[in-house]
C-alpha cells in the first residue's frame, strides 16, 4: 500500500518550497514537515484566549488610561429634561 499523498495547489507555497529546497539542499517533503512541526509547536505555546478574555483585557487597559477622578457624568451638557443646554 502506498503512502498518502499531499497536494498543495498554491503557486506561492510551491515557489517558497522550491526556493527553500534550493537554498537548504533539503527535500521539499522534509521542509514541509519542519514547517508544520514549527507551526504546531507555536500554536501549542500560545495561550488560548476567548473573545471575552480579549474584551476584558481591552476594558482594563482603557480603565488604566483614564485620569483619576474622571467620571462619565455629563450633567453640565444637558438640562433637567435630558436635552442639550
Amino acid at each position: 500500500m502506498s503512502e498518502p499523498q499531499l497536494s498543495i495547489r498554491s503557486s506561492k507555497a510551491r515557489d517558497l518550497a522550491h526556493a527553500l529546497a534550493r537554498r537548504t539542499g533539503q527535500p521539499i517533503n522534509k521542509l514541509v514537515e519542519i514547517a508544520l512541526e514549527h507551526y504546531d509547536q507555536e500554536l501549542r505555546q500560545k495561550p488560548t484566549q476567548t473573545p471575552a478574555d480579549t474584551l476584558w483585557e481591552l476594558m482594563a487597559e482603557g480603565r488604566r488610561s483614564v485620569p483619576p477622578g474622571t467620571t462619565s457624568a455629563h450633567d453640565d451638557l444637558y438640562d433637567e429634561n435630558g436635552l442639550p443646554k
